[in-house]
């Protein structure tokens, strides 16, 4: 069955000509590489692969397809993946460039070049292989944003260890049950975390995650003094050695030959947030990987040597990952890397932030940018335009659909209106972008991630992945294998051959686990939110992402998130958990419910009413910035939340909601 398709946006912003003058894919560029990739794929990637990428050893075969969905690129190619990101650019001239300036929670700011970076990933290097840790070897890392933890994935990569970082949020259990998934030898973490002001305890979090085992391969625990809290190293010879991050690598040697590894050879084990059950660890590979973090660096945020790169994103996720670890190092390019919150002290920090370092490019999600909405609403000292951000030249959205008006207010307020958005649509598993604007090639319209990148082959299908036509909301797939697809989950091929790659799909199509469809006119993509958030309203299946946008479109409105409940006329109804610019007394609530209702009827139809739609002072969020949809969900139904609520950034705010619901812990 298809999606119902019923918001439809007309605003289109051109690509404005200076931008498209110096880009480094034009229209015609972008439309002579996806012919190339379509006529000749292996061909395709071939050359991007050699023309990219720094073999050691040269690859023989582009693409073994013989054991599909599980995929083999490059076949006998040997690379290193640290040696890209900095040896390469050190040897073009750039050790004493800036790699990343790092500012603090509390804004202290640091500057890190290319050849002082790589020094340090050395010496963390050696001490990895000090203590027995070696090529196919889990590190866990449990650690603080910053250099430090940049450092050691890097380090990791240098010695063909795999690297599994775990957000500095995630609970004891979910750090134990990740320690325990990856087998890992050992576990990189600090004694604390510094975010907004406040401290989190990592050390005391990681022991008692290794408590909870009752078997694990953890031999040694390094910790880092992020702060000067003293923490219990346990240094019993029948447990687990704790180790001071200084003593482990302070003193070894500045120099540490790269392990060159095959094309195949395991990068990174991540595990995607939100999972039920036993953790899914998405495995991704070196080679192709790393390609796909060079050219969407390339193509996607038009990178030139001179930019000055920020994206948000927590090293814990992927976003972290390809646009913090390895894609800015990989492109020879000065970034900001940033510990802290967008709202502390103050509501303007991003702004301040990239008025301080002159950032040209800014990624971040949306989810920050509606929080700035609002309080920017709120105190005319943190709007944007308080700010000299003349520097931008490129803004860029992750994370989930943006609605339209947060799109045009980032565009105007943000970008000053000469800025380019680029939205882009990926997933862990796809590594990096898949559906995003070319800046200089695409002309943008509001909440739309646009078309595919050159070689990603995407399309609409219905549940018997036939096509379906623009304007009809389906499944978003992907038709042909490219290289950065994960490689597998780990430990479980099976769960992977049939989570992604579906026999009812035909078993080599990738099912993205998303909703989208095509603008008639246009043939642009539009995601339309998680296959598994549709919902069924009398029998039209409509898509969370198109009823929030409407309601954000509302001047009173900030945020909303959309879930359903069971409802035995309409077989589920909607609800809306909303977030005003300003704060009602709740006498003044149901008036404000009938204006949302309507207005949401006249934006796109009677059909997307919400049934019930409560008001408070945020969305329930984790530490990242992420909705916890199935919290939300739950209180929809009148249930207490099951899920493990550790993440959460404000525990009061799920309280407030769950007491507007009726909900009893």
């Amino acid at each position: 069955m298809a999606i119902d398709s019923i918001l439809h946006e007309q605003r289109q912003f051109a690509v404005p000509e200076h931008f498209a003058a110096n880009a480094n894919l034009t229209a015609s560029q972008y439309a002579e590489l996806c012919a190339w990739a379509k006529a000749d794929s292996e061909g395709f990637w071939g050359e991007m692969a050699r023309n990219h990428l720094h073999f050691e050893t040269p690859f023989h075969t582009v693409l073994d397809e013989s054991n599909a969905p599980f995929y083999k690129w490059f076949l006998g190619g040997r690379l290193n993946a640290s040696y890209e990101c900095l040896d390469v650019p050190i040897k073009q001239g750039l050790g004493h460039k800036t790699a990343i300036v790092f500012e603090a929670d509390d804004g202290t700011v640091n500057a890190t070049s290319f050849a002082a970076l790589h020094a340090l990933v050395c010496q963390v290097a050696n001490g990895l292989k000090q203590l027995g840790v070696g090529q196919g070897d889990r590190v866990v890392l449990y650690m603080p944003m910053g250099v430090q933890g940049i450092a050691a994935m890097q380090a990791c990569a240098r010695i063909g260890a795999i690297h599994s970082v775990v957000f500095g949020g995630f609970s004891a259990r979910a750090l134990a049950d990740r320690i325990q998934d990856t087998g890992a030898k050992v576990v990189l973490t600090a004694n604390e975390q510094l975010r907004g002001g406040k401290t989190l305890p990592l050390k005391t979090i990681v022991d008692e995650a290794l408590g909870m085992l009752d078997n694990h391969a953890v031999t040694h625990v390094v910790v880092y003094a992020r702060t000067t809290t003293e923490v219990p190293m346990n240094d019993s010879s029948s447990t687990v050695r704790d180790v001071a991050w200084n003593d482990a690598f302070a003193s070894q040697v500045t120099q540490c030959e790269p392990e060159w590894v095959d094309a195949e050879h395991p990068l990174f084990i991540l595990y995607t947030s939100g999972s039920t059950g036993k953790p899914k660890g998405i495995l991704h590979s070196t080679a192709e990987y790393l390609l796909w973090a060079k050219l969407t660096m390339l193509w996607t945020f038009d990178i030139k040597p001179n930019d000055v790169f920020w994206c948000t994103a927590d090293m814990g996720w992927i976003t972290g990952h390809t646009y913090v670890t390895y894609g800015p190092l990989a492109s020879g390019v000065t970034q900001v890397v940033f510990e802290g919150v967008p709202t502390y002290p103050h509501a303007g920090r991003f702004w301040q932030t990239i008025q301080n370092h002159a950032v040209s490019v800014f990624y971040t999600a949306p989810t920050a940018i509606r929080a700035l909405i609002k309080a920017s609403q709120q105190n005319a000292d943190v709007q944007p335009n308080q700010f000299d951000l003349s520097s931008l030249r490129l803004l860029g959205s992750v994370g989930e659909p943006i609605n339209p008006e947060a799109w045009v207010w980032y565009h105007r307020e943000v970008g000053q209106g000469r800025c380019p958005i680029v939205d882009t649509f990926w997933q862990t598993e796809t590594g990096g972008h898949m559906i995003a604007p070319m800046p200089g090639s695409h002309a943008l319209v509001p909440g739309s991630a646009t078309l595919p990148l050159p070689g990603i082959a995407a399309a609409v299908v219905d549940d018997n992945g036939d096509g379906l036509p623009p304007g009809e909301g389906g499944l978003l797939v992907v038709q042909r294998p490219w290289p950065s697809i994960a490689r597998t989950i780990w430990g479980d091929d099976e769960r992977f051959a049939n989570t992604y790659f579906p026999k009812s799909l035909g078993g080599r199509t990738y099912l993205a686990g998303d909703g989208a469809v095509r603008c008639v006119k246009t043939g642009y993509f539009t995601i339309m939110g998680r296959v598994d958030d549709v919902l069924n309203v009398s029998g039209h299946r409509l898509g969370t992402m198109e009823i929030e946008s409407a309601l954000v479109a509302h001047p009173d409105v900030a945020e909303a998130a959309v879930v359903g409940m069971p409802d035995a006329i309409t077989g589920e109804a909607i609800v809306a958990f909303v977030v005003l610019k300003t704060n009602p007394e709740p006498s003044q609530w149901p008036a404000m419910q009938h204006t949302l209702s309507q207005w949401v009827a006249a934006q796109i139809g009677p059909i997307a009413k919400p049934k019930r739609i409560g008001f408070g002072d945020n969305l329930p969020k984790t530490r990242s910035g992420k909705i916890m949809r199935r919290l939300l969900k739950s209180l929809a139904r009148g249930e207490a939340p099951s899920q493990d609520t550790s993440t959460l950034e404000n525990p009061a705010i799920l309280q407030q909601w769950m007491q507007q619901f009726g909900v009893n812990a």
